[in-house]
């Protein structure tokens, strides 16, 4: 470790590493990395132990890219530790801006979810019917395992962050504009801002045609093949990308695949579910509904919106965490 560097850190919490690969596809800019920082933290890749870290004075890494929502005490106590040891602390990815995928569980109960896990899932044998806990109690020992918060945080909710790299993952050509950006020594923006990203929608960075037409209806992905050029959201898929943020090149719809929302809402003061819900339900023909009875109106709209099987997995997929949502209570516990 150089004394003459600055550090820079990396941390993964519940998140399926992508994060990390999205670092590692900077390929040679790595160089450019280590000509500026000491790059000493980061389990996915480093040998560095957490012990290490703790002997760090406070502010001792210049930055930190915290990827991952909290899913562990463990989780939040890396967090809180990585927070106090960094002058800059970063929410790097959609799981730590927002939750993102392991967010989705907070619609049920912790319980719930441990019994589909261990209990019920089809491919599991557990005759025992044995179910993880934090202390188990072992012919050698004390075996202690990380107690799962009651739901699952975006790291923002447990510690203060400085800015948010929003993105599943952040894509690498917005990751080196950033690096280089800090080890340049120029000003930092203020704090709060998103970084990677734009404030114009993922629809004004995407190749496809917009014909001015209404949809018929929301699709299914199975139920057909996207005509190539012409928008995804007015052949009936939902793409979300009306209602989230810029800066990817709109890969996803490019790749005829409809936008997710990784990037995270346009307007970050709006629920982002319902601002995506609000943008296709605009794009879907509502037919002639003049005369026709409250049933009959009932029967078309169920049938518009038949392509969305799964509303939470679609217009909260990456930030159930963070929404109006967060604090419902679970389901009752069967």
């Amino acid at each position: 470790m150089s004394a003459s560097k600055p550090k820079l850190a990396m941390y993964w919490a519940a998140s399926c590493g992508g994060c990390e690969i999205a670092l590692a596809n900077i390929d040679e800019v790595l160089l450019e990395v280590d000509q500026h920082f000491d790059f000493m933290f980061c389990p996915c890749l480093l040998d560095t132990k957490t012990k290490d870290i703790e002997a760090l004075p406070d502010g001792d890494i210049f930055l930190t890219l915290f990827n991952g929502a909290l899913r562990t005490e463990e989780n939040r106590e890396m967090a809180e530790l990585l927070r106090r040891k960094s002058k800059v602390f970063v929410a790097f990815g959609a799981c730590a801006a927002t939750g993102g995928i392991p967010a989705l569980a907070n619609q049920h109960g912790l319980q719930h979810l441990l019994d589909t896990v261990f209990l019920n899932a089809p491919s599991v044998e557990n005759a025992a019917r044995l179910i993880p806990q934090p202390i188990c109690h072992v012919t050698d020992g004390e075996l202690a395992l990380p107690a799962f918060l009651p739901r699952v945080l975006a790291v923002h909710e447990a510690v203060s962050v400085d800015y948010t790299m929003p993105g599943c993952p952040p894509e690498p050509e917005q990751i080196i504009a950033v690096i280089r950006h800090v080890a340049s020594g120029a000003a930092l923006p203020p704090l709060g801002t998103w970084l990677g990203c734009s404030s114009r929608a993922v629809c004004s960075e995407c190749p496809r045609e917009k014909r001015g037409v209404l949809a018929a209806r929301l699709l299914r992905p199975y139920e057909a093949i996207p005509e190539a050029g012409w928008c995804l959201v007015e052949q009936g898929f939902a793409c979300l990308g009306p209602a989230t943020r810029g800066g990817c090149h709109a890969l996803c719809p490019t790749a005829n695949m409809p936008c997710t929302g990784c990037y995270g809402a346009l307007d970050a003061t709006a629920d982002p579910g319902a601002s995506a819900l609000t943008a296709l339900a605009a794009a879907v023909d509502p037919g002639k509904l003049a005369g026709k009875d409250e049933e009959a109106l009932h029967r078309r709209i169920k049938h518009a919106l038949s392509g969305v099987a799964d509303p939470l997995g679609t217009f909260y997929r990456y930030s159930l965490a963070a929404t109006v949502l967060a604090e419902r209570k679970p389901e009752v516990e069967q």
